[in-house]
């Protein structure tokens, strides 16, 4: 096989790739199942017949992804939203996790012909969720989550994968090491993750440094910076016995949160980047499927599904919240939405790596259950939000014909500010707002159109304000204005 026939070949996939997320916002699944169809239909029984069965590259593939597409959660997490829930958070990722990962083992063990051992590295595998399928789902319905909700979920998504992948070396220590001592693995457990935390923290402010001091001539050359950055905390943290994914995420959030130069761009950067990996990494996954061999596994795994769905993860959200001041309908929500994704079958190949007995099993057992919990889960989670109550309009996001550029050490920046319709300033002109003296209205969206403002426009209720202002300033405004922080 050629260079150029490689290339093309990897530049369809990707293009068919691009076009079933299209696909996925019109009829409302999420992009992960077409993603996956898109490489099964061209794996080795598909109609494309490209011959994949790799599972170390593509094991190799998914962590590289996965470290790329946890930093961009991590910049798009918003402290101020998630530091609420943040405990919540963490009970959910870990006791959660853990919760979820036992049930299903103990119970799928049985239905398999396997020990608890095996059936605990399969529940392992599985017990991480991916909010980002359930957010596109939503989005493409218009439908958003009330309260903390979704904050709630998107801690957990982005936290879980680190407990996850743990969860799933231990499991294997045990298989292949029956008689090792558990102990080792609860030291593990607590070097994994407070290196993990305190190396992100660390590596994250570190990074931020680097970005506003490297100076560097060509503005083209900040991306490989923060791509190498990332790269370096992972593989640093993973060095020093650190978890790796828990490093690039917490590295991602503090980076995120803070102010370096050309913020918005690279935060497009890798959102960008996170797709790619997303998308690369599904179609591979896709690739190494052979749809003969789910039909074997289908009813048991239909069942595991089930078991996974109904019973071990509302376990793990109830038990795991169980002193959370809650409602009991957003505890069904989050465990209804608990979508396994694509890092379930990524860890599905660490068996196979590994050479440990029933490796096979475990791969297409994982696969069909990710299938069912996309295929019944995924298509009613609108509908279980509105049966719920916590159905919410999701927010339009607004796209301005103008960029503020950050030049890193300056505190002010381009904000959002709704004015509300019974707002106490509606119908004043802006000259007569009385703004403080570090924040400019710079644009006024009123419906579909723009108004540049004058000190005689006059702004009203529904106005969208963009304010150029530094935090304290914007916070003033928002108080004036009568709008939540």
């Amino acid at each position: 096989m050629t260079v150029e026939l490689i290339m093309a070949m990897v530049a369809l996939l990707l293009l068919l790739g691009v076009v079933a997320s299209k696909a996925s916002d019109r009829l409302g699944v999420p992009a992960l199942l077409l993603f996956l169809a898109v490489g099964m239909v061209a794996g080795t029984e598909g109609l494309g017949g490209i011959p994949f069965d790799d599972k170390q590259a593509t094991q190799t593939l998914g962590v590289v992804a996965l470290a790329f597409i946890l930093f961009a959660g991590g910049l798009d997490t918003a402290w101020r939203q998630v530091k609420g829930v943040m405990w919540r958070g963490v009970s959910l990722s870990t006791l959660g996790v853990a919760a979820t990962a036992g049930v299903t083992g103990a119970l799928a063990a049985p239905l398999l012909g396997l020990g608890w051992r095996e059936g605990f590295l399969l529940g392992a595998i599985m017990s991480s969720t991916d909010a980002a399928a359930v957010f596109s789902v939503l989005r493409s319905k218009g439908v958003s989550l009330k309260g903390s909700t979704r904050p709630l979920l998107e801690l957990e998504s982005g936290s879980n994968d680190p407990m996850a992948v743990f969860l799933t070396m231990a499991a294997l220590q045990l298989v292949r090491q029956p008689d090792g001592p558990l102990f080792d693995l609860l030291w593990l457990f607590v070097q994994q993750m407070a290196l993990g935390a305190a190396g992100g923290y660390i590596l994250g402010l570190g990074a931020v440094q680097i970005i506003n001091r490297v100076k560097l001539e060509t503005e083209g050359l900040y991306p490989v910076l923060t791509l190498a950055l990332v790269l370096l905390i992972f593989g640093a943290t993973a060095v020093a016995n650190g978890n790796g994914f828990l490093a690039v995420y917490i590295a991602g959030i503090v980076v995120g949160n803070s102010d370096f130069i050309h913020k918005r761009s690279l935060v497009r950067f890798h959102d960008g980047l996170a797709w790619l990996m997303q998308v690369t990494m599904f179609v591979a996954l896709g690739l190494l499927v052979f749809p003969s061999h789910l039909g074997p596994v289908a009813v048991n795994g239909l069942l595991v599904a089930l078991i996974l769905m109904f019973v071990a993860r509302p376990l793990g959200v109830f038990a795991s919240l169980l002193f959370a001041k809650m409602a009991t309908r957003q505890k069904v929500l989050i465990s209804w939405v608990g979508l396994r994704g694509a890092v379930p079958i990524v860890l599905a190949t660490y068996p196979a790596v590994a050479g440990v007995a029933n490796a096979e099993l475990y791969f297409n057992v994982v696969f069909f259950v990710v299938l069912a919990s996309v295929l019944i889960q995924g298509t009613t989670i609108a509908l279980a939000a509105r049966w719920l109550g916590l159905e919410a309009p999701a927010a339009k996001k607004r796209e301005y014909p103008l960029e503020y550029v950050s030049r890193g050490r300056s505190r002010n920046d381009l904000v959002e500010i709704e004015i509300p319709a019974d707002s106490p300033v509606s119908g004043r002109q802006v000259v007569d707002l009385r703004l403080p003296g570090n924040a400019l209205i710079v644009l006024l969206s009123r419906g579909d159109d723009f108004v540049v403002p004058r000190g005689a426009t006059r702004v009203q209720g529904g106005d969208m304000m963009l304010v150029l202002a530094d935090p304290e300033s914007a916070e003033k405004v928002r108080r004036l204005v009568g709008a939540p922080q």
